[in-house]
């Protein structure tokens, strides 16, 4: 077996993906993730430990929102990418570990904190910290349901915070959820409640970027959209993040390029902010699996944003 995720719902056999990722993910790039999630969990035991005596700080929930948003389905496929967060990871829990010592902080004495590794052996080391490391399959699936909710809840925290808006509950929830998961004497009872809380901060979080996309474009609309094409040069965007798409529309605002929406960025047009841009010209083509098609057709640049 070269690897295992079993993180979407196109995965071999409905099984797991064993020698390659459906979604196009090579082995050693599950690896990477694998450690990475695991470098997280050490990171928000600490974390924890210093939130409970009132000396935390944002950034290392900032990172790892960031962290595990970079983990999610099709998200993020950079090996070098994800060795770089690592190795910052690492850091920051080395950092974390030196400010717990000098205030005097327990920190629970746990695998994911004691944790170090040089980038040479990551790979070797992720043998040993991936999903199958959890050998009771009832406790690791309920484990890792648990991590895919905080990854959905990362992305959608991190795009309202892209737009100033940040719920310290959420963070508390995000450090105490993989705080439990990674507890050895842990049950089926309490994680299913996990789970459950989990889906509450999930929805939490959706409320968060609501209110940063309303408060900062305004209200979705009951919108047309042209699906045809213009005679101008024209940029393509995909994804979710509506702060990329404002930067695009300002700084081709006058140039005489286009601009065109593909798959999970159609609902840029229902807010009122995009509606002031004459070449904010319509949608492109179909759902987002049809991109490849799609994008080579298009003829002109294109910008992925967030999980294209």
């Amino acid at each position: 077996m070269s690897m295992f995720c079993f993180q979407c719902q196109e995965t071999a056999r409905n099984q797991g993906c064993t020698i390659k990722g459906v979604c196009g993910k090579e082995p050693q790039t599950a690896a990477l993730m694998d450690l990475l999630i695991y470098v997280c969990r050490g990171i928000a035991i600490v974390q924890r430990a210093l939130r409970q005596k009132g000396k935390a700080s944002d950034a290392p929930d900032h990172f790892l929102m960031d962290a595990l948003f970079s983990t999610i389905t099709n998200a993020n496929f950079d090996d070098n990418a994800l060795s770089r967060r690592i190795d910052k990871g690492f850091a920051l829990k080395k950092d974390l570990l030196a400010q717990a010592r000098k205030e005097g902080i327990n920190v629970p004495d746990m695998p994911e904190v004691r944790l170090e590794a040089a980038p040479a052996d990551y790979q070797a080391v992720a043998a040993s910290v991936g999903v199958l490391s959890e050998t009771n399959e009832d406790i690791r699936s309920l484990k890792q349901m648990t991590i895919y909710g905080l990854k959905g809840m990362c992305a959608y925290t991190e795009h309202a915070l892209n737009l100033g808006h940040a719920d310290v509950d959420i963070y508390t929830f995000l450090e105490e959820a993989l705080y439990q998961v990674s507890r050895k004497d842990i049950g089926a009872d309490e994680l299913v409640s996990l789970v459950l809380k989990t889906g509450e901060t999930g929805v939490k979080s959706m409320a968060l970027l609501d209110k940063a996309n309303t408060a900062t474009y305004g209200h979705p609309q009951m919108t047309r959209i042209n699906i045809g094409v213009g005679k101008n040069p024209g940029i393509l965007i995909s994804g979710h993040d509506l702060k990329d798409m404002q930067e695009l529309l300002e700084q081709t605002a006058g140039t005489g390029v286009d601009v065109y929406t593909h798959g999970e960025m159609l609902p840029a047009h229902y807010y009122p902010a995009f509606k002031k841009y004459p070449h904010f010209i319509g949608n492109y083509g179909n759902a987002w699996w049809k991109q490849r098609e799609e994008f080579e057709s298009f003829n002109g640049v294109i910008l992925f944003t967030t999980n294209c």
